[in-house]
């Protein structure tokens, strides 16, 4: 069948049943990427459906994953070689994402490297040497993991709004605030934070006065408070309080006041990844259902020998496949120094819809049985409103599409 691939024994990880099925090639990745999706393929296998059903239920971080994928060094797949990384692009780093995804893991498995893959570019760009060599080697080694802190509780997406506060004492700035929707604080050594350094009424443009750090997530003085979900039980999501706390001046990336610009250039690389790894979510769940609905008999035949069962199914991979290679043309562009946000927000949008729709098509698929977690289509339909709300929502895309590229009226 078309998703189902060769099996090759790469061993097993400790706990596991057996490997999982390795996933096909694509006709259209470079020998690079190619190359990738094999080797990320060959590590997924040790970690099947039930490894991620498992950790899910016991809100257990999925450490095995974590420390094989750090072990081969591909959290450094994005970061210079001087580093320990492999310094190869953003479609690389999208067929790697899109492979975890798609191998089962979705977005439980993706959300446990996504900021290690992308989180430090504004490090990468715009840090010193020395900060190059204390923060991306342990980070590429797998010895530290980090969050990101943007989102505040009164301000949203409205960024250049937010409230916590740095202010300078000496050698070192005191931050105070909150911050929300923080992934992987209760795992994380470090945090890439934007705070406000100067008064948002001092500042000509809004966008001045916000600073960016990166530091150790010193739980002396921030208070982490994990936040019950929907789905992705495994990798937790919190909310920040702070206040009094203390970081060197060394941790300030870039110059004090222009963080906002810092962080805008690790966004539309965000945005694709992200895209990528909600194609790969969307496939999982097809492939589920197309294995569901061949096995399946009722009535004396197959049920994917139904119409209303086939059409359904074929037209989720007409439209992935079409997401997939938008995400892997809007990758390729950004690797070639495109710079614009067009299409890192059309495959954002685009992905996510079409993510949305294939795994609610899954569970109904399966009737009843979607449902039920040992199919695990259901965890793949609660994990796939993630891409439909972050890092940016859907709104929010269209808005810019609306506004940059069809010329109307800026609508918020």
């Amino acid at each position: 069948m078309v998703f189902g691939g060769v099996c090759i024994d790469a061993g097993q990880s400790d706990g596991l049943e057996k490997p999982q099925e390795y996933l096909p090639p694509l006709p259209d990745l470079t020998e690079s990427q190619s190359t990738v999706r094999t080797a990320i393929s060959r590590i997924c296998s040790n970690f099947p459906d039930d490894y991620w059903l498992h950790v899910d239920n016991m809100k257990q971080w999925p450490r095995e994953f974590t420390n094989a994928i750090a072990k081969d060094g591909w959290l450094g797949i994005c970061m210079p070689s001087a580093y320990g990384g492999a310094e190869l692009g953003l479609a690389e780093a999208t067929t790697m994402m899109q492979t975890i995804a798609e191998s089962g893991g979705g977005m439980t498995a993706t959300s446990s490297i996504h900021m290690n893959i992308f989180g430090l570019s504004p490090v990468v760009k715009y840090g010193s040497e020395e900060q190059k060599k204390r923060f991306l080697i342990p980070l590429i080694e797998g010895k530290e993991r980090a969050c990101f802190g943007v989102t505040e509780p009164n301000t949203g997406l409205d960024t250049l709004k937010l409230q916590s506060r740095a202010v300078r004492e000496g050698a070192e700035y005191v931050l105070r605030g909150q911050k929300m929707w923080t992934s992987t604080a209760q795992q994380a050594e470090k945090i890439l934070i934007l705070v406000r350094t100067t008064p948002l009424g001092e500042v000509d443009k809004a966008s001045q006065g916000l600073s960016l750090f990166y530091t150790d997530l010193n739980r002396d003085s921030v208070k982490v408070t994990e936040i019950p979900k929907m789905g992705r039980a495994a990798v937790d999501t919190n909310s920040l309080f702070f206040d009094g706390w203390r970081v060197p001046k060394k941790d300030l990336i870039g110059e004090e006041g222009n963080g906002f610009k810092l962080i805008m250039h690790g966004m539309n690389a965000e945005r694709i990844l992200l895209a990528g790894e909600a194609v790969g979510l969307g496939l999982a769940a097809l492939r589920r259902a197309v294995n569901y609905a061949a096995e399946r008999r009722v009535f004396g035949r197959a049920i994917g020998q139904n119409q209303g069962i086939q059409h359904p199914l074929a037209d989720s991979w007409v439209h992935l496949e079409a997401a997939r290679l938008m995400v892997m043309h809007a990758a390729r562009m950004y690797d070639e120094g495109y710079s614009a946000g067009e299409y890192a927000n059309s495959v954002k949008y685009l992905a996510g819809e079409v993510a949305f729709t294939t795994c609610e098509r899954a569970v109904m698929a399966h009737g009843g049985m979607g449902y039920a977690k040992e199919y695990h289509v259901e965890r793949y339909l609660r994990e796939v409103m993630i891409p439909r709300i972050a890092p940016v929502s859907r709104e929010m895309c269209l808005n810019y599409i609306g506004e940059r590229v069809l010329g109307l009226p800026r609508s918020y």
